[in-house]
C-alpha cells in the first residue's frame, strides 16, 4: 500500500474539499448562506427562479437617503 493510497483511503468529510455545488458539482465559489449549496455561476443564472430579486441603488437614490 502506497503513501497515496494511504492518504486518500479515507473519505474527506469536512473542508472545503467536500462540498460541490449541488447544480453542477463544482467545487469553487460554493454559496453555503440560506442552505443553497449553489456555485456562484449557477446561483446567477437561477437566482429568479429561487427568488431572489437585485435590487439596484444608483448613486442619486444614495444621496436622497443620506441627504
Amino acid at each position: 500500500m502506497g503513501h497515496s493510497n494511504v492518504w486518500n483511503s479515507h473519505p474527506k468529510n469536512y473542508g472545503p474539499g467536500s462540498r460541490v455545488c449541488r447544480v453542477c458539482g463544482n467545487p469553487h465559489g460554493l454559496i453555503r448562506k440560506y442552505g443553497l449549496m449553489c456555485c456562484r455561476q449557477c446561483f446567477r443564472s437561477n437566482a429568479k427562479d429561487i427568488g431572489f430579486i437585485k435590487y439596484s441603488l444608483g448613486w442619486y437614490e444614495c444621496l436622497q437617503i443620506k441627504g
